[in-house]
């Protein structure tokens, strides 16, 4: 009986946040729900936050584009810290030969540039603050912050659309934060009927904001790319810091730019190689 090829991967992480790589511009399938978790398991697989396919460009002036794969097998829009791995891995391979490009993600289309010491930004779309987009249900207009009883609790956050949801509570020990229960509970409300991303955020000052992210189908990470700027377009508006702003996460730190409500917010940190690996069938 023949049995299947090893399957090749590369490990990467984007400010802590990790990832397990496969290469399928050659048309291989993704990955089954099944084996995007053994992937993920981190005592009998490679061990990460979330798998990223590199397949074919979707739209005419694209590199590439790249699915992502939650830890539980479910598929995720959008991973600013895997769009940098994606990119970083793409200029390895020698694909991207330029210090511009653009990658296609299933949100959307992505402008890339390459930076200095193994950092990339991202420009990752404009902030979609409608509730139909994020999706929240419930709430017909656009307000600065949204109210909800979650276990007995009268909670008070932002939400926005950065290609997948994301909801922020501004805290004032993010040390202390009930970051796994109050991120399960938020995800399970009917409010939420794609579930949700669920920040927390301490303002430090107007440059400089910490932050801690309770992912769907991950649980909390070490960083979260599209959380980090969905604090910062939402702390933006609301005037608590600057359009250029740090956001520090447990993994790292990413520099977050944001020149106008109506332009694409930009996203830059580290991409870094881990190792290369093959795991047998």
């Amino acid at each position: 009986m023949a049995h299947a090829a090893p399957l090749r991967f590369s490990k990467m992480h984007g400010a802590g946040n990790d990832f397990v790589l496969l290469d399928l511009r050659a048309g291989a399938a993704p990955p089954s729900p099944a084996l995007s978790r053994h992937l993920a398991d981190r005592h009998r697989g490679v061990g990460c936050d979330q798998i990223l396919t590199i397949e074919a460009p979707r739209s005419a002036h694209a590199l590439a584009s790249y699915r992502i794969w939650n830890a539980d097998g479910s598929a995720a829009a959008q991973c600013g810290n895997g769009a940098r791995c994606v990119a970083a891995w793409l200029v390895r391979d020698g694909a991207a030969q330029d210090d511009a490009f653009e990658l296609d993600s299933p949100s959307g289309s992505h402008a890339v540039q390459r930076l200095a010491g193994g950092r990339y930004r991202i420009a990752m779309g404009v902030p979609q603050f409608a509730p139909q987009a994020v999706p929240l249900q419930g709430c017909g207009q656009v307000q600065d912050e949204y109210a909800l009883d979650v276990d007995g609790a009268s909670l008070r956050f932002g939400a926005v659309s950065m290609g997948n949801p994301h909801v922020l509570l501004e805290v004032d020990d993010l040390a202390r934060a009930p970051v796994a229960t109050l991120g399960a509970a938020l995800q399970a409300h009917a409010a939420f009927p794609d579930s949700v991303n669920v920040g927390f955020a301490q303002v430090q000052s107007r440059g400089r904001i910490a932050l801690r992210v309770y992912e769907r189908g991950a649980g909390e990470t070490l960083a979260c790319g599209s959380g980090a700027c969905a604090a910062a377009a939402i702390l933006i508006r609301r005037g608590r810091v600057d359009r250029e702003v740090v956001v520090a996460l447990p993994g790292g730190e990413l520099n977050i730019d944001w020149a106008a409500d109506t332009v694409s917010i930009g996203m830059a940190g580290p991409a870094t190689f881990v190792f290369e690996g093959e795991l047998n069938p």
